[in-house]
């Protein structure tokens, strides 16, 4: 069961991102902040529901919410930044569009920089353990999932409507037989052969 509240203060936000793994496509964070009253039995971390649950909880989720933000990082900055930096900027970013500062933040993972003087705990698997990283994790996921199938129609050829840029084997293949495009992330090691790849 997963507990509503990490601190006992009334603004609370939970964080965290999708698509950290990818060759291809951005990274995209979610902030949420629950209301003291929010119960939901489907709810749970994003990897363990199936994308039509994650896609019936995405309104119900924004609906309810006291505030929600969603940000995407693009390819572009991550090859500049690193991938680290570009998630935490990413939840900086989804937490900068909340109607409220919050008072404390919830991190899912176990990196993250302050944002603003907030206080704040990471958490290794938050996604499930806490309602708002959850909820976080499924706004964050149906968002990029739904930007990956908007690039998949300009380049079929990955896949990326099933894979959504993670590394599968035919995802790489494709790298092989037909390059890289402008969403991959030239910064990663998108071959397992990479010192040969011609950019």
């Amino acid at each position: 069961m997963l507990s509503l509240k990490y601190s006992n203060l009334h603004l609370e936000c939970g964080t965290d991102e999708a698509g950290r793994g990818c060759l291809a496509g951005p990274v995209t964070a979610a902030a949420v902040i629950l209301p003291g009253n929010f119960a939901n039995d489907l709810l749970n971390d994003s990897k363990q529901l199936s994308e039509k649950k994650r896609f019936v909880l995405k309104p119900i989720i924004e609906e309810q919410a006291f505030g929600f933000g969603i940000a995407h990082v693009f390819q572009e900055d991550i090859d500049k930044i690193n991938i680290l930096n570009a998630s935490i900027l990413a939840m900086h970013k989804s937490i900068g569009q909340l109607k409220f500062d919050p008072e404390f933040i919830i991190v899912d993972g176990n990196k993250f920089k302050p944002y603003k003087n907030v206080p704040f705990e990471t958490i290794v698997k938050g996604d499930s353990k806490y309602l708002s990283i959850a909820a976080a994790s499924v706004l964050a996921k149906t968002t990029r999932d739904t930007y990956m199938d908007k690039i998949h129609e300009e380049f079929p050829m990955y896949n990326w409507k099933q894979n959504k840029g993670y590394p599968t084997k035919e995802h790489r293949d494709a790298i092989r037989k037909y390059g890289i495009t402008k969403y991959h992330r030239k910064s990663f090691k998108l071959l397992p052969e990479q010192l040969t790849l011609e950019f």
